[in-house]
């Protein structure tokens, strides 16, 4: 099963296959222990909300969570389209979603491009 993930604004931004997360052009951007997420490397990057949201604590005091990251899965074969967003309630200030304030996290940069001279 395929579910859509969105940004607090209602934009459509990745799917969760078969716990894995993959943007919308099917570029793996991690993995799910539970409903927390990892990234490729194995260092935590948000729990999935109950509104198809990928939200995390503001300020975090402990050390960075790693755990082993499983081998690259398949690309999901990726709808053309998602639903509708959910009505996503308020998050309050101790709470960001990932996806608006570290959009970075999830740039994919392929690992055969030439690098820049």
């Amino acid at each position: 099963m395929t579910i859509p993930i969105y940004r607090s604004d209602g934009e459509w931004v990745a799917v969760f296959h078969q716990g894995h997360l993959f943007n919308t052009d099917g570029e793996w951007l991690g993995f799910a222990v539970g409903r927390e997420l990892f990234d490729p490397n194995g260092y935590y990057l948000a729990f999935l909300s109950d509104d198809q949201r990928m939200l995390r604590k503001r300020s975090v005091i402990e050390e960075p969570r790693w755990v082993k990251p499983p081998s690259r899965p398949p690309s999901p074969k990726i709808p053309s389209g998602a639903p509708l967003p959910p009505m996503f309630r308020n998050l309050p200030y101790s709470m960001i979603d990932m996806f608006e304030e570290f959009p970075e996290r999830f740039s994919f940069i392929s690992e055969t491009r030439p690098d820049m001279e």
